[in-house]
């Protein structure tokens, strides 16, 4: 029988300091939150009493200005 479970990747990564604030759970979660904020956006990290509290996905549409009558 073949295991249909994907794999996790993993990376051999060296960090100059420790981490003090990520931990794997939270890069994988931010990785997420980048991979859902499409072609425009922002990706927040709000740190409250030093600890990762939210992660804020605002995605952003661009206005095709020849579609919209200019005003005045």
């Amino acid at each position: 029988m073949s295991d249909s479970t994907p794999k996790p990747t993993t990376y051999g990564l060296e960090l100059s300091a420790p981490l003090h604030i990520l931990n794997p759970a939270l890069i994988e979660q931010v990785e997420h939150a980048l991979k859902q904020v499409g072609s425009f956006g922002e990706v927040r990290l709000v740190v409250v009493k030093g600890r990762l509290r939210f992660i804020q996905v605002m995605q952003s549409q661009a206005v095709d200005s020849s579609n919209n009558p200019k005003q005045g």
